[in-house]
């Protein structure tokens, strides 16, 4: 049985180090982002807390410095963002809405600042050797490095910066335009000081997602289209570029041997491989079956039958090949289904109640995942986030003004989901369910239920994956055993992503990471009202609701983490009220297999899990099993 690999929400963290979005952190005293001191040139930020690093670092801790550059690695991406796919591509431009690009194309490009992985909120310089506040906070000043180079030798300056800010802003991806609705200028000083202002209306946090976005060339893209759906590679500034590509198929990464920033302190240690391979497969066997044979090096599994059965082939019974669980990250993660509420039959939240309880997670964990995962509950799994119990005072003050508009439920014990007997077929959950559409108004008739009008109740669930049908399938059972007109809808990957894109679905399953410190933009796209009828936003479900705005604006405000932990704490309270998503499973640990040919740090950092970039080739181990 199939878990998704995830989507990561920008939020915040660095756009090279999207092998994972950050984690929850443990509860940190620390001072608010209002208490960075203006006027003062800053090596790095942080939302909430002071900087690990101080100036002059030479390099993260959780890296091998001295790691060496060399090899290949053929690697199967374990997560995307934006408008990437892991079963095919058709562009190389990840930036805009438009098509399907592969993963890891942000591994060309550079950021103004680079996130730490053993920090929850921290950006360190990357582009930018400092930043300035302004005294009203609503600007900020970057001074960058002047060595800073194109790919082509050009040199990266403040222009480049400004323009692709400013084209992100009117073109770029909605999760990219959406971080920069509320900045009105980026000027160029000079060469190399670029300044960005802001209207005032901002999070706090919000700069964090900024300084994380790739920065593009101007005159690039002032002689090639950027809202293209394109196979020419961009000219990018990062430690990466794009090599060998067969459309659909196959892309490599090349390392830039004279990268410009291959010194600085957030890069040494990391982007070792010289080249980076990634392949792509119709299906989940046809990806297994190419690291039986080594075609692909690493392989992260999201199957729980292959996982329990299927690693038991000779290259991993003679130890050329390594099965082995890594810790996962403290991050508030979730995997969800969405029923869109911009269909009128989904709208009752009794319809939401009567469909998620057809969910028999136990027998789905017994029979389907031998075992593994867990059943989630919250928005936001296994953070500091998630709610629990009775709502605290604090809590019920960001409520209380909204009791007439939420579910009764929300003031409450928070909302879990039903536990079945296992059985696959729960008579007593199943008859509950069939009371809540009876409530709703949807009678029986015959097989089905069907409302005023006589319509059916209709649910088609939308796929892309073969394991994610079996899933789906003995749901699909039990609603149709309470007279819902269940249907399962198979379809490829440009079909699924255009679906998803234009909200053109009953039911859709998505996994997303947030970010150690969410911030109000990255919430929006998932829950924010306005964000409902946006294309290619996450707001599958059309989620339109004023507490939920309020209380994802009173996150943005929040001025110290305890304050954040409030206002997420109710703002899940509300979502698992509503049932705006319906949450499945969770699996704590990275289940990986790979081919022992690869050197890494022991100690995984808790904020992150870029393989790609923290590993390294080991010569000696790869001769041992033939592949030096």
């Amino acid at each position: 049985m199939a878990a998704l690999p995830r989507r990561d929400i920008l939020a915040r963290r660095d756009f090279l180090a999207l092998g994972t979005a950050a984690a929850a952190a443990a509860l940190l005293p620390g001072r608010a982002f209002a208490a960075i001191p203006t006027g003062v040139k800053l090596h790095g930020l942080s939302a909430f807390g002071d900087l690990k690093y101080s100036q002059g670092f030479t390099h993260f801790d959780y890296v091998n410095p001295d790691a060496p550059k060399g090899g290949q690695m053929n690697f199967a991406p374990p997560n995307s963002t934006f408008n990437q796919s892991f079963l095919t591509f058709n562009t190389l431009n990840s930036l805009v809405l438009r098509g399907e690009s592969p993963p890891r194309t942000e591994l060309c490009f550079d950021s103004l600042m680079a996130s730490a992985l053993d920090e929850p909120d921290a950006l360190y310089g990357r582009l930018a050797a400092t930043v300035t506040l302004s005294p009203d906070r609503n600007g900020f000043r970057f001074e960058l490095r002047p060595q800073a180079r194109f790919h082509d030798g050009t040199p990266l300056t403040a222009e480049d910066v400004a323009f692709a800010l400013k084209l992100y802003k009117d073109k770029g991806h909605p999760n990219l335009s959406q971080a920069l609705r509320h900045m009105t200028e980026a000027v160029a000083v000079d060469p190399v000081t670029v300044d960005l202002t802001f209207n005032g209306k901002q999070s706090a946090q919000n700069i964090l997602a900024i300084v994380a976005m790739p920065i593009v060339s101007k005159a690039f893209y002032t002689v090639n289209e950027f809202d293209a759906s394109t196979m020419t590679p961009p000219l990018g500034s990062g430690p990466y570029k794009i090599g060998r590509v067969a459309a659909g198929q196959t892309v490599e990464y090349e390392r830039v041997a004279d990268y410009w920033g291959r010194d600085l302190a957030v890069n040494r240690g990391l982007y070792n491989f010289d080249r980076i391979r990634i392949d792509f497969y119709i299906n989940r066997q046809a990806a297994f079956e190419a690291l039986k044979k080594g075609d692909t090096h690493f392989r992260e599994e999201f199957t729980s039958r292959v996982w329990a059965t299927g690693y038991d082939f000779p290259a991993l019974r003679d130890g050329r090949v390594v099965k082995r669980e890594f810790p996962g990250e403290k991050t508030p993660s979730m995997q969800a289904v969405a029923l869109n509420q911009r269909r009128p039959q989904f709208r009752d939240v009794r319809v939401r109640r009567a469909i998620a309880s057809c969910f028999d997670f136990e027998w789905t964990k017994r029979v389907l995942f031998y075992g593994s995962y867990e059943r989630s509950q919250s928005n936001f799994e296994q953070s500091d986030y998630k709610a629990e119990g009775l709502p605290s005072p604090e809590e019920l003050a960001l409520l209380e003004p909204f009791r007439a508009e939420l579910p009764p439920e929300t003031f409450g014990e928070a909302v879990m989901q039903p536990v079945s007997d296992g059985s696959g077929h729960d008579r007593k959950l199943l008859r509950a369910a069939s009371r809540l559409l009876a409530e709703a108004g949807w009678k029986r008739a015959g097989n089905f239920v069907v409302n005023e009008k006589g319509e059916r109740l209709r649910v088609e669930m939308l796929a892309e994956d073969d394991g994610i049908v079996r899933l789906f399938s003995p749901w699909a059972e039990n609603m149709k055993t309470i007279g819902i007109d269940a249907s399962i809808r198979q379809v490829d990957s440009t079909q699924y992503e255009q679906r998803q894109s234009n909200f053109d679905f009953d039911f859709n399953l998505l996994a997303w990471s947030i970010g150690a410190t969410p911030t109000a933009d990255g919430l929006e796209i998932l829950y924010d009202s306005r964000m409902a009828k946006t294309p290619g936003m996450r707001n599958y479900p059309g989620t339109e609701s004023k507490a939920v705005d309020a209380l994802i604006e009173a996150a943005g405000k929040a001025q110290s983490r305890v304050e954040l932990v409030t206002a997420l704490k109710a703002l899940d309270r509300v979502l698992r009220a509503r049932l705006d998503w319906i949450p499945t499973y969770h699996l704590a640990n990275h289940r990986v297999a790979y081919w022992d040919m690869f050197g890494f740090p022991e100690q995984k950092p808790d904020f992150g899990f870029p393989v790609e970039a923290l590993w390294w080739f080991d010569k000696d181990k790869a001769a041992k099993i033939g592949k030096g």
